[in-house]
């Protein structure tokens, strides 16, 4: 009986699979788990001064529990995915919330900053057989007729905990303890098993193979970690410095092993190939710079802020200016931007708006109440930009290879944002004071000036549509 209920799907009551609004009842339990995901990637910044204090550790050592947890998903989404269609969505999907209650509730008794950086890891495996879920769950639940509006029930839950995250991480901090930003998952991850045990749908087609490639993901693991410990190195981690070279050379030596076996597997992990259709490699490497530019933020304020003796709530609550922004214009934009504007138009504007808010950012006075405004219009401008830079990405692969261009920008928002938060941590250490914070905003800025230019038109290749 345990055994059938741990490795089976079990199908939803009849009296919930033969109601009118059964897709509804699906697409918002998929929301728990998008607006969780979500919070938790927003709310974790705030909790950074509070642990450097606690464990008496450097800021280069305390962004590791972000970092652990982006790496992990940027290992683990795609091969998940694989084994996902074989063995059943709904059950990986549920098994991604009970590890990741579990491994919240784990972090939030975490005696050590190493031991909450395990539990992290942990906590990332579980988000990542939701997250490499998520989609599938709503596109196979909701009628064809409602597909985009079930993919808009699922945007907004990831806004909505995208916006909440500093508000009410900052308030949590300063009233109960870092530990609460954890242990707030434990209740709802508990009543989204619930929830979905009995209202989301049996996986009704199956892949016949999940195999993929287990040393690429491998290489592809210590490629990006051996990466962002060099990073950490440099910024103060408390380790020799000569050990930021070594490791800046097997990430060297492993992504070169990684882009070596993809370009020869019969099954890769990455497409080489589908990167030289048209705009694909341009618009990956535009999504990077948008994640970062986004994620960027979320470390470089609530540090600033907090090194000017300002409280918590009071960072959280400017900082929910820039995930409010992007929130609104990812939402509203399809309805005020031109109707004859394309992705690429799109995107650029976006791309434009990031650098002028970020120029703002500079000369503006670090103050609590002046920085909403650039933040707010940062937001704004990356809403615009990281979709229309997806849908630019998306159109112009073929749609037999849909699946993998969704796996590539998945991978790219996960090292976008981890690459965030490495940079910014960088700068804050090589400068100090006011210093650091123009030096990180010079960081963000270069990378919006990037992704600006990956918005320049391309050479169509042949077979492929122009976006």
């Amino acid at each position: 009986m345990i055994r059938t209920l741990l490795t089976v799907e079990r199908p939803r009551p009849e009296a919930v699979r033969n109601h009118a609004g059964a897709w509804r009842f699906a697409v918002l339990t998929v929301c728990f788990g998008a607006f969780m995901g979500q919070l938790d990637a927003s709310i974790v910044t705030l909790t950074y001064q509070a642990l450097r204090e606690e464990f008496h550790t450097t800021l280069a050592a305390v962004q590791w529990v972000s970092l652990s947890y982006l790496l992990t998903l940027v290992a683990l989404l795609v091969p998940i995915g694989r084994f996902s269609d074989v063995h059943g969505r709904k059950l990986m999907y549920l098994y991604g919330f009970a590890v990741f209650t579990l491994a919240s509730a784990a972090c939030g008794l975490a005696p050590t900053l190493a031991a909450l950086v395990g539990f992290r890891v942990v906590q990332a495996a579980g988000a990542a057989l939701m997250q490499a879920n998520s989609v599938a769950l709503v596109t196979t639940s909701a009628p064809p007729g409602r597909m985009r509006a079930a993919l808009g029930m699922q945007a907004a839950g990831q806004a909505i905990g995208l916006a909440l995250g500093p508000t009410v991480g900052g308030a949590i901090v300063a009233t109960l303890g870092w530990r609460w930003v954890f242990w707030i998952n434990v209740p709802v991850g508990i009543l989204s098993l619930i929830a979905g045990h009995y209202l989301l749908p049996r996986t009704r087609e199956r892949a016949r193979t999940s195999c993929t490639d287990t040393v690429g993901v491998a290489l592809l693991a210590a490629a990006t970690t051996c990466a962002l410990l060099a990073l950490s190195v440099a910024s103060g981690l408390g380790t020799p410095v000569w050990t930021a070279a070594v490791l800046g050379a097997a990430a060297a030596v492993a992504g070169w092993a990684f882009l070596r076996r993809q370009s020869r597997h019969p099954d890769p992990l990455i497409d080489l190939e589908l990167l030289h259709r048209g705009p694909v490699g341009t618009g990956l490497l535009g999504g990077l710079c948008g994640y970062l530019v986004l994620f960027g933020p979320l470390v470089l304020v609530p540090v600033e802020l907090a090194r000017r003796h300002v409280s918590s709530i009071s960072a959280g609550m400017v900082l929910t200016a820039l995930p409010v922004g992007f929130a609104l214009a990812a939402t509203l934009a399809e309805r005020l931007l031109p109707l004859g504007w394309d992705d690429r138009r799109r995107s650029r504007a976006g791309a434009a708006g990031c650098i002028g808010a970020l120029v703002l950012l500079v000369l503006l006075p670090v103050h609590a109440a002046l920085l909403p405004v650039p933040l707010l219009l940062l937001g704004l401008a990356l809403g615009v930009f990281i979709p229309a830079n997806n849908s630019v990405v998306m159109h112009a692969l073929p749609r037999s290879a849909a699946a993998a261009g969704g796996g590539m920008v998945n991978m790219t928002r996960g090292l976008g944002t981890a690459l965030g938060v490495a940079a910014v941590t960088l700068a804050l250490h090589l400068a100090h004071g006011t210093a650091g914070y123009v030096a990180a905003s010079a960081v963000l800025l270069a990378f919006a000036a990037l992704a600006l230019a990956t918005t320049a038109p391309t050479r169509p290749t042949a077979g492929a549509p122009e976006s």
